[in-house]
């Protein structure tokens, strides 16, 4: 009963929001004002219509219902339609269980995509409602009218497959009916079962994006978003400049199965598989990836978070803040507050979210300390709303801490024409890295210090420049894994990079390849050659490699790990200095130490030695960031940082 008045007053203030008085005056649809389909992206538009005036003095409640319309003949016809029931929930652990009556003669499809489960009813009626949280597995839960029926969107905080995340099925009852069963939740599989009537589509799951040739001119990335209206609002675009380059790919991108030839095993050690790191198995599934994300119009690559501002024009008495527009996408989700003129803005973030101190704009009553409090996305756990007179502040609250320069972007743009809002538009997600520019001072390694060696004179032990090996993954007829970037150049990009910055400090660096090319056709045999670097006359070892996942889970791939082994006891060390700078240099989502693999490239190393990967190459915006050139500086910076750390602190091999 309790949950039930929950769901009921959620239902009813943000249904009031989503009907209030100037949002009709925009002329603003019942319906949900994003589009959600795949693989088109749908990041909300920043265009707005003009809004209506509000009278000096008037403080208009953005909860306030609209008088109700005269009946129209569609009105009437849908009044003798049967109506929807409200659901039954039911959450245990991280699953949540949705069950719906069903009236005689009601058709439905069920659509399965990144944003969670749409369901399309036909021959029945439905009063729109908003409600913050169903489950568990289940956020935001939308309730919207459709020529003819009812549209239902079930948001979940992880992406859905035709067969993951969810299962569906009908049952008859003791009074004859039928009702669907709709369950979800990260473990559960099977999507729609055989007992399930409706119709299932898969036009929301993410389709393939191929990667271009190498020799190809690399075209923009464009989208165009919806207006509030219903109709096309701004073309939202951003030029993908990868730095290094990949090959054609003519099938679903994935992890790249080996060339033809590639032997990745032997008789004396099995399958190349077990000793190889996670994501870089060969065999595992190819399938299809999401876009790239789409970057914010108009933002700097020297500073992209954008800390305060204001809005033109003279301030309005009586200007309240409506309710932000969201949009998601892949990996990301957008946030849009459209500022009354005269409103200044200061953003500060946190390690639980972004707060937004606004001044110059109010909050009705009625709607201060409203909000979502339930996860709206896997990247926005929640907004709430306060005022005090004509100061306000915004609270979004993400499921990961932010940086000054990561885990979130914004833009400030001037009212769209025939509008007098500015748009403050936020992008979501904990795989926003910093890729700002390096200030010139900052692309200086300090001098690394020599070592003494007894092995180079008769008369006693010398000084000389200490010795690193670098192993970039992969190369020639092996490409690792292949997204929006390719593995095997994008490490040897990085490292050769590294390199640079090592020799310039007085370290001596020895490369297990320099060019595009393996070391030996047979893969163990590769491996074992790669680690045999690391046996004599160098300090440390560092194998450098990009990650990847199944397309199924690979939203949930982003950010930095490091993985060692006790081939030494000064490796975890090692492994702890490296994660620590590149962390701090690129400001990436920190995925941590790693232990629980015997890998070969490490376990036949003698001196400290560690795997460095980068990011995830499949992931929209991790797969982003290995294509900025900046990023891959900060990467090769942290890296050499770390290296140095070690040496300096005796943390290499003596």
């Amino acid at each position: 009963m309790h949950l039930a008045l929950k769901i009921l007053s959620s239902a009813g203030l943000l249904l009031g929001a989503a009907l209030s008085p100037r949002a009709a005056a925009q002329g603003v649809t019942l319906g949900d004002p994003f589009v959600r389909g795949a693989p088109a992206q749908s990041l909300p538009g920043l265009s707005l219509l003009p809004a209506a005036p509000i009278p000096a003095g008037v403080g208009q409640s953005v909860l306030t219902q609209p008088p109700p319309a005269a009946p129209s003949s569609t009105q009437t016809t849908a009044s003798t339609l049967p109506s929807l029931s409200t659901p039954r929930v039911y959450s245990e652990g991280s699953q949540t269980k949705v069950v719906y009556d069903l009236p005689t003669g009601v058709s439905y499809t069920l659509i399965p995509g990144f944003s969670g489960l749409r369901l399309d009813f036909r021959g029945l009626r439905a009063a729109p409602s908003i409600t913050a949280q169903l489950g568990a597995s289940v956020g935001e839960y939308r309730v919207a009218t459709s020529p003819g029926g009812a549209q239902l969107s079930l948001a979940t905080p992880f992406a859905l497959g035709l067969r993951s995340g969810w299962r569906a099925s009908e049952t008859a009852i003791a009074s004859g009916g039928r009702v669907l069963i709709l369950e979800f939740g990260p473990a559960i599989s099977g999507g729609a079962l055989s007992s399930v009537r409706g119709e299932v589509r898969g036009d929301q799951v993410v389709t393939p994006v191929p990667t271009p040739p190498a020799s190809a001119p690399v075209s923009p990335i464009t989208l165009t978003a919806p207006g509030l209206d219903g109709g096309t609002g701004v073309s939202l675009s951003r030029s993908a400049r990868p730095s290094v380059s990949s090959p054609t790919v003519s099938g679903p991108l994935g992890l790249a199965d080996p060339a033809p030839g590639l032997n990745t095993g032997s008789p004396a050690t099995g399958s190349g598989a077990s000793q190889l790191p996670p994501g870089d198995a060969p065999g595992n599934a190819s399938g299809p990836l999401p876009a790239p994300a789409a970057g914010l119009p108009g933002a700097n690559d020297s500073d992209p978070n954008v800390l305060r501002g204001q809005a033109s024009g003279v301030a309005l008495s009586g200007a309240l803040l409506a309710a932000p527009r969201i949009g998601k996408n892949p990996g990301v989700t957008r946030v849009v507050l459209d500022l009354p003129p005269g409103t200044s803005f200061v953003i500060t973030p946190g390690a639980l979210g972004l707060s937004i101190d606004l001044v110059g704009v109010g909050v009705d009553a009625q709607v201060s300390g409203a909000g979502s409090s339930g996860a709206v996305s896997s990247e926005l756990r929640g907004w709430r709303y306060g005022a005090a007179g004509t100061r306000s502040n915004v609270f979004l609250m993400t499921a990961s801490p932010l940086g000054l320069h990561s885990g979130w972007r914004s833009v400030f743009l001037p009212p769209a024409s025939g509008s007098d809002r500015s748009r403050l538009a936020i992008d979501l997600s904990p795989a926003i890295a910093n890729t700002t520019s390096l200030l010139p001072a900052e692309r200086v390694l300090a001098a690394v210090p020599p070592v003494r060696s007894g092995a180079l004179t008769f008369s006693g032990a010398a000084l000389v420049a200490p010795s690193v090996v670098i192993d970039p993954g992969h190369g020639g007829r092996d490409p690792g894994a292949v997204g929006s970037v390719t593995e095997k150049a994008v490490v040897l990009d990085v490292a050769l990079r590294v390199r640079q910055y090592l020799q310039s400090a007085g370290v001596t660096v020895i490369m297990s390849r320099d060019t595009d090319r393996e070391l030996l056709p047979n893969k163990n045999a590769d491996l074992n050659a790669r680690a045999a670097l690391g046996w004599s006359g160098a300090q440390l070892f560092l194998s450098i490699h990009a990650n990847s996942m199944e397309p199924v889970n690979v939203l949930r791939g982003y950010g930095i790990e490091t993985w060692w082994n006790n081939n030494n006891a000064a490796s975890s060390a090692f492994a702890t200095l490296l994660q620590n700078n590149v962390i701090q240099t690129t400001g990436a989502f920190n995925q941590g130490l790693k232990s629980s693999r015997s890998l070969a490239v490490l376990r036949g190393s003698k001196v400290p030695a560690a795997l460095v990967e980068i990011g995830f190459v499949g992931h929209p915006v991790d797969g982003s960031n290995l294509l900025d050139n900046n990023y891959l500086e900060r990467v090769a910076l942290g890296i050499a940082r770390g290296i140095r750390e070690a040496l300096v602190t005796g943390v290499g091999a003596k």
